[in-house]
């Protein structure tokens, strides 16, 4: 029978749900040590052996620990069979699970894809999609997927080319000369291959190393099954990032070949019979992102003190803005896929929030600093690293000339990102040169044409975007700067942006291309004298850190390559969204009192949808609503492991010792959000969509008989009917 819901409260918006939850998170935010960790506590805190992490390279592969670790045979073979199943997909990973060119990711990770292919009087995204046959399986434009097909490492080559020359510039010159001849090299002995190949130079330990990939790229690639996206994020924003979970997040392409076949894998991820229970051994294959987990103390509390806050201060008010627009015109948000662009700010804004309070835990940062006293002890007593030696105080120098910097780092963060900044402004630059160059008799055509591809963004977005901005200057820059009086002129932050909107030509394109052709754009135009303002100070912040970018990353390559020279292969890189394998085990864990189970299950998703009831984040789609006869409730849904992965992974395998896949990575639990600085198993978890729920939904719910009938028995069935007829 249908399960009731008679809850009619109204689902709070977005935007206000978010903030409210940052308010939240931000205030159990440890400020300094706790009460229960006295300085004698942290005196005894010690660096771990795994802090800095599992995310090893298949370069560097540890073939010795995963076999006497896990009791099996991790050879090169086996290493090869892995990185070949695996792909990587724009943001996100993904596998090969058919000998047919199937693939599975998650679903958010297509979400665009999804929204690409939907046709006139679809809603795809809402209502999910399944290819009933490969004649409708939809390609999916300007999208790609590349496999690793060669790695090489290179270091020897670039060290040998840079180390006699002591010129920063001619160093940088000699590197770049390094890898053009690499990748011409590299691109040559593939150049038989029937698809696309390129060479991407991976800098590992900032520098320390540098590895040449290989990728063969697809670019045929398909839509096959999606859920729905309620399903794929069920639990919205509330449930992001945390752990028990109730997800149902895949999807399904497929790979063609430059013929218009399905594409044939050499090596691809089957499916098992079973599913995994705790305790047992996963290896999570995929693209981690950029992490910090070998940056020095100096460096990290310059993130805590300056960057993140500033960050999560641009969140908020730009989540604000769209949710605005979200509520005034809600066709408009939906034709503009404004979900999505929340979606990806709430989740940064999540993360970065986890992040914050991992910068303030002392026990964190004790752990860090003893790390950095070793590996400082290290250099010091090798007499063949002393000429590293400085290479950390010089890092402490730029990190305070950064901070000098940190309230043009808050006022001008993001400053010309086209989607998430005022227009207006944005012409107002171009403007400025436009105008600057006509008054010196110059060659002012290309202001001329940015000053009019600016595109117009909705009245509500556009006077939110204008009052975001006109906040952050008031906010760092306080009442007394130029550039705030400018703005301002003694008026609110959202007086200011509606009056200025009101009288400068700049307000939209249509007066904007009027005032250039009838020539009555002027630096007197209020948004005008707004950049003359703004754009020395501006310049000088964006030429001062762009020096200190360079100056770091040059310092940070010398301690990466110090680093390596004391550690080697025992400590892994950082992410670098490149591929990658990390070890775990299934395991719940203890939090608030009580224990989070190794698995959910699809119990805990009409728990959740009877608790909270139509219209919220728990709501569940009409084929969902009443439990579909067949489905087995008790089926795992998610799993919890302490495999190593960070954003990039999404959508990565997990996979046992004989290389079946289990399961699909699309999250960690809020105690996971640490791993941007440190990888701490014992609360941290990553977590994953269970094949066995998978399998379950395509079988149950969306009745596709032709892709369970092609994982289990590995033929590819073009019709549903001749899945049928070979006894599906």
């Amino acid at each position: 029978m249908p399960i009731a819901n008679t809850d009619s409260r109204p689902r709070r918006c977005l935007g206000a749900r978010i903030v409210s939850l940052l308010a939240l998170l931000l205030a159990a935010l440890p400020l300094a040590a706790p009460a229960q960790v006295t300085r004698a506590d942290l005196d005894t805190v010690r660096a771990g052996r795994f802090d800095f992490g599992k995310m090893w390279t298949f370069e560097y592969a540890p073939t010795d620990y995963f076999t006497e670790t896990y009791g099996f045979e991790a050879n090169e073979e086996w290493f090869e069979r892995a990185r070949l199943s695996v792909l990587r997909i724009p943001g996100c990973s993904a596998s090969f699970v058919s000998p047919n060119g199937l693939v599975a990711t998650n679903h958010h990770c297509v979400r665009g894809a999804i929204t690409r292919v939907t046709r006139e009087g679809e809603s795809l995204l809402d209502d999910g999609f399944v290819a009933t046959s490969l004649e409708e399986e939809r390609r999916i434009p300007n999208y790609y997927a590349d496999q690793l097909i060669h790695v090489e490492d290179i270091t020897h080559e670039v060290f040998q080319a840079i180390d006699p020359i002591g010129d920063a510039a001619a160093r940088d010159s000699a590197r770049e000369a390094v890898f053009d001849a690499m990748r011409s090299s590299l691109l040559e002995i593939h150049s038989g291959m029937p698809d696309s190949v390129w060479v991407q130079i991976v800098p590992l330990y900032h520098g320390g190393r540098y590895s040449a990939y290989v990728f063969r790229r697809f670019t045929d690639v398909r839509l096959v099954v999606a859920a729905e996206l309620q399903m794929g994020f069920f639990g919205g924003d509330a449930d992001n990032f945390t752990y028990p979970r109730y997800d149902l997040d895949f999807a399904m392409l497929r790979i063609y070949d430059r013929d218009g076949q399905p594409f044939r894998p050499d090596h691809y991820l089957r499916w098992p019979a079973e599913g995994v229970e705790q305790g047992d051994v996963v290896f999570v294959i995929g693209n981690p992102g950029s992490t910090n987990r070998l940056r020095t103390m100096d460096q990290l509390e310059y993130l805590r003190d300056v960057e993140v806050p500033a960050r999560l201060a641009w969140y908020t008010s730009r989540l604000e803005a769209l949710e605005a627009l979200r509520q005034a015109e809600p066709e408009l948000a939906e034709s503009m896929n404004v979900r999505n662009l929340m979606f990806g700010l709430s989740n940064s804004l999540k993360a970065r929030t986890g992040q914050l309070a991992a910068l303030r835990d002392p026990v964190i940062m004790r752990k860090k600093w003893d790390a950095e006293r070793q590996l400082r002890d290290s250099i010091g007593g090798n007499p063949l690293l002393r000429e590293f030696g400085d290479v950390f105080s010089r890092i402490t120098e730029i990190q305070a000339s950064k901070a000098a910097f940190g309230s043009s780092y808050g006022a001008f963060y993001a400053l010309g990102n086209p989607t998430y900044s005022s227009a207006t402004v944005l012409r107002a630059i171009y403007a400025r040169a436009y105008l600057s160059a006509l008054a010196a008799g110059g060659d002012a055509s290309a202001a001329r044409e940015g000053l009019l591809s600016v595109g117009d963004k909705p009245e509500v977005l556009e006077l939110g975007f204008l009052t975001a901005r006109f906040r952050d200057f008031d906010r760092y820059l306080g009442a007394g700067n130029d550039i705030t009086w400018t703005a301002l002129r003694g008026q609110t932050a959202a007086e200011a942006a509606a009056a200025l909107l009101e009288a400068s030509a700049l307000g939209d394109s249509a007066r904007t291309a009027a005032a250039i052709a009838d020539g009555s754009l002027d630096a007197e135009d209020p948004a005008v004298t707004l950049a003359a303002a703004l754009l020395p100070m501006f310049q000088e912040y964006s030429q001062a850190f762009a020096g200190f970018t360079e100056s770091e990353g040059r310092l940070e390559g010398e301690l990466g390559r110090a680093r390596f020279d004391v550690y080697g292969r025992s400590i892994p890189p950082d992410g670098t969204f490149s591929p990658r394998i990390t070890d775990g085990v299934v395991k719940g864990y203890r939090y608030n009192g009580t224990a989070a189970p190794p698995y959910t299950t699809f119990f805990g998703i009409y728990d959740r949808y009877v608790a909270h009831g139509p219209d919220s984040e728990w709501d569940l789609p009409e084929r969902w609503r009443t439990p579909p006869a067949g489905l087995d409730l008790s089926t795992p849904l998610n799993f919890a492991s302490t495999a190593d992965t960070y954003g990039g992974n999404s959508g990565s395998p997990a996979v046992t010792p004989e290389l079946e896949l289990v399961g699909l990575n699309f999250d960690r639990n809020i105690e996971g959000l640490s791993r941007d600085f440190i990888y701490l198993p014992e609360q941290g978890r990553n977590v994953m969509v269970d094949v066995r729920a998978i399998r379950a939904a395509l079988d149950v719910v969306y009745d596709s008989d032709r892709i369970v009938a092609e994982l289990e028995t590995g033929r590819l069935f073009e019709t549903e009917a001749a899945a049928d007829a070979a006894g599906r």
